[in-house]
């Protein structure tokens, strides 16, 4: 394990945002996770995983830990289920890739999300009407401070919408090292009511579909709206989707009666992002070298040289037109650093 001073980060953030870390280093196994942390426990430490939510507006004053922690495998299966545990540096859709491989069900909604598996519970991440938290069973994170492994399982992670403890009371405590998911062998949930995905089956002539098939329809699905960040620096969804009081809701479904909207509980509506966005008018718009994706208002683009500062005004001024407008407040789901 070597430290590098002034080590640029710009391929190590799906943006594409030119940063430099102060230090870096990269851990490949547990041992060499907790020396490091023992090593330098008076510096100050930045976790990095994949760098796929995240949008740097400065350098890096800190060692920057890069988690490189590989390994997946099946650890029981029984009564139509598995159990299967991750590394945390295993890249998410290569990791969803081979739960479909060995007939695994349950993550195949979740298909194409850029990322790792360590940084999925701390986000929660979802889409098509999927969450982690549907199918996770515990994760094992290192405390920073003494370096123990910890499991956490399902209910002490407090899951919520894009949220977990890891984001919360716990956040720069803990870094997960691993998760386990509880995965069907058989008679698998079939989801196909969220989105476009009923729509993609029907064109390519699929009536009783597949995990294999679902998967594929998601990833169509998502190729069609969002850049590749190898092609196009971008972090997926920049904004969550409000969710609003059911009072707050019908005071802006008066006004715009075509808002689309998702009944969360008798007391809370979700609008979406993306079409309060577009309704502003900024789907499609660049400023200099940052801008808003063309297919989905939901995404913000770095075109080329933008700065993370220059993606940050833009998203402010989004928000501050989205509220203006609609009377509806977004916030980023990106963390920016």
């Amino acid at each position: 394990m070597e430290i590098i001073a002034n080590y640029p980060l710009k391929n190590h953030n799906t943006f594409g945002i030119s940063a430099l870390a102060k230090e870096f280093i990269q851990v490949h196994t547990i041992t060499e996770l907790a020396e490091v942390l023992k090593q330098n426990k008076n510096k100050k430490l930045f976790i990095l995983g994949g760098g796929s939510n995240m949008l740097l507006t400065r350098d890096i004053d800190a060692l920057v830990v890069h988690i490189d922690l590989k390994g997946k495998e099946v650890i029981k299966s029984e009564n139509g289920f598995a159990e299967v545990k991750a590394m945390a540096g295993e890249n998410w859709h290569e990791f969803v890739q081979f739960c479909i491989s060995n007939n695994l069900g349950g993550l195949e909604n979740l298909s194409l999300i850029p990322g790792n598996v360590g940084t999925t519970p701390i986000q929660n991440i979802g889409a098509y009407g999927t969450e982690i938290k549907d199918t996770f069973v515990s994760c094992e994170a290192m405390d920073i401070a003494t370096q123990q492994i910890k499991t956490f399982t399902k209910e002490e992670c407090e899951f919520a919408y894009r949220e977990s403890i890891f984001k919360g009371k716990l956040k720069d405590q803990y870094i997960i090292v691993s998760v386990t998911f509880k995965l069907t062998t058989e008679n698998h949930k079939i989801n196909t009511s969220y989105g476009d995905i009923a729509a993609e089956l029907t064109k390519n002539n699929v009536v009783i579909p597949t995990i294999k098939d679902v998967s594929e329809a998601v990833t169509a699905i998502r190729q069609s709206k969002l850049p590749n960040p190898a092609e196009l620096g971008n972090s997926g969804s920049f904004f969550k989707n409000p969710i609003i009081t059911a009072q707050e809701f019908e005071k802006a479904y008066l006004l715009h009666p075509t808002m689309p909207h998702y009944k969360v509980s008798d007391t809370e509506v979700k609008v979406p992002a993306g079409w309060l966005i577009e309704q502003s008018g900024f789907k499609g718009k660049r400023f200099g070298d940052a801008g808003v994706h063309a297919k989905q208002a939901l995404v913000l683009v770095n075109y080329g040289n933008a700065t993370g500062t220059e993606i940050l005004d833009l998203s402010k001024k989004i928000q501050n037109t989205v509220f203006e407008n609609f009377g509806i407040a977004i916030e980023a789901e990106v963390n920016i650093i």
